[in-house]
């Protein structure tokens, strides 16, 4: 192999690795990306870190699931499921929407039971530091294309944040709510 090739086959290696390295660190990148735009308020660039279509897709069974049991506790189990499953999309549809908004993933990230846990706490400086509740997240691959940081709530039941890949980029796309 002439000195050329050899060139050319180690700066190729060298760009393949960048790229992995890049995809790689990409769940990070998302997370500090969300983690900008919540502290400048920005909320309606979440866009770029969040895949609200899947979001959705990934929160409203979960929800709908509570709100049936809560009925199914109240009204007992006469009740046809056919009913009680109309009555829970009528319900759930309006917190879903609100839950899966840019300003409702904010609430949930900035002004939530997650982050009400590490607010108020202050700084060196004397200075009340930032809700942040997916700094100290339990974090690690599930898959090459699913990325997970788990934290607790108030109760100290795991929420669970879902990214995945898409490409190159990855995007917020699930939330695992606690039993």
């Amino acid at each position: 192999m002439n000195r050329k090739a050899k060139w050319l086959l180690a700066s190729l290696a060298v760009v393949l690795l960048a790229l992995l390295a890049f995809v790689a660190a990409g769940p990070w990148l998302a997370i500090n990306g969300i983690r900008n735009v919540i502290a400048a308020g920005a909320y309606g660039e979440l866009w770029r870190f969040v895949d609200f279509a899947r979001l959705r897709e990934s929160i409203a069974p979960q929800v709908q699931a509570r709100i049936a049991e809560g009925i199914v506790d109240r009204v007992g189990h006469g009740q046809t499921a056919e009913a009680i499953g109309g009555v829970t999309a009528l319900i759930s549809e309006p917190a879903i929407d609100a839950m899966v908004s840019p300003v409702g993933v904010a609430t949930l990230l900035h002004g939530s039971a997650l982050a009400r846990r590490i607010a108020g706490k202050k700084d060196a400086d004397g200075k009340v530091r930032a809700a942040d509740p997916l700094k100290d997240a339990k974090t690690g691959y599930e898959s090459p294309s699913l990325f997970t940081a788990t934290v607790q709530n108030d109760e100290g039941k795991p929420v669970v944040f879902e990214f995945s890949r898409s490409g190159m980029t990855w995007k917020l796309t699930g939330i695992r709510l606690p039993d």
